[in-house]
């Protein structure tokens, strides 16, 4: 309308002051301090936003601010995601079947639930298995968690839910620990755990086993945690499930020992990485 009508006779028309409407002008052709620390601010985010595998949310990424120098509050953080529809992966509900307690071999008693908690790592180990679709059918996946440090020590993947299967990741996480005399391995009551094979793995290092109550998934809450979140920003994004197992193996390899062991902060751990919070307390 500027370039049809004079300044004054517009600003009269809408009842507003010659000089107001200059300094609006002003104030769109240079941002004011505050509009422009959000933009740098923003960008900021998207790049921690972006680095996270578009898993963060406003908590997680105020942490890596603060770790970088830089205090902002949790909802300007939240405010500025939301002008850029960034979110965080939100979790939702699904059910493990994983689990056939349905056999006669020994269990071990609960003793998870009669110790304390762990102040140093290879005190306590906690397993567990769960699935992943691969075209048309499915790859089990079992993995053992250093309670302390919430870091995945052995995992192992196959296409049978077997005692070959959590027998690979024992050994796995015996090749990189070698935990001591006294470890409390705390599993489910699964058939594969309670086996002879397993039992004499556990008895040759000396671990003591000890078992969930039956049909009790919060007894080894932080395993179920660890696949919850697993699933929720790696697995669900597969729609159709991986179209191999070597593409299933690979993207596994690279979620936990690359991603979730050494970059993805957890919130139980002061917003640190599982091995960063080994490293800072050696």
């Amino acid at each position: 309308m500027k370039d049809e009508h004079p300044i004054q006779g517009l600003c009269q028309a809408f009842e507003v002051s010659p000089s107001g409407y200059y300094d609006w002008c002003r104030r769109q052709s240079h941002p004011c301090q505050r509009q422009q620390q959000d933009q740098q601010l923003q960008a900021e985010i998207s790049r921690i936003h972006r680095e996270s595998r578009r898993t963060y949310g406003a908590p997680r990424i105020q942490a890596s601010l603060r770790a970088a120098g830089q205090r902002h509050g949790r909802n300007r953080i939240g405010r500025l995601m939301r002008q850029a529809s960034l979110c965080g992966r939100q979790k939702r509900r699904y059910r493990m079947v994983t689990t056939d307690s349905r056999h006669d071999q020994p269990i071990a008693p609960n003793r998870l639930a009669q110790v304390p908690a762990p102040h140093g790592p290879d005190q306590v180990w906690v397993a567990d298995i769960t699935y992943v679709r691969v075209g048309p059918g499915w790859l089990y996946v079992a993995a053992i968690m250093d309670r302390y440090s919430r870091r995945i020590v052995g995992w192992a993947v196959g296409e049978r839910i077997d005692t070959a299967l959590v027998l690979a990741a024992w050994n796995m996480a015996l090749c990189h620990r070698q935990p001591p005399a006294g470890l409390l391995f705390h599993s489910d009551r699964g058939v594969q755990y309670a086996s002879g094979p397993y039992r004499q793995a556990l008895a040759l290092a000396q671990a003591v086993p000890s078992m969930s109550r039956k049909g009790n998934c919060y007894d080894n809450a932080a395993m179920e945690a660890f696949w919850s979140t697993l699933k929720l920003e790696l697995v669900y994004r597969q729609e159709q499930g991986f179209a191999t197992h070597q593409a299933a193996r690979q993207a596994l390899f690279e979620y936990i020992e690359v991603f979730y062991n050494r970059q993805r902060l957890h919130s139980a751990l002061g917003y640190q990485s599982p091995v960063a919070f080994e490293n800072a307390r050696n």
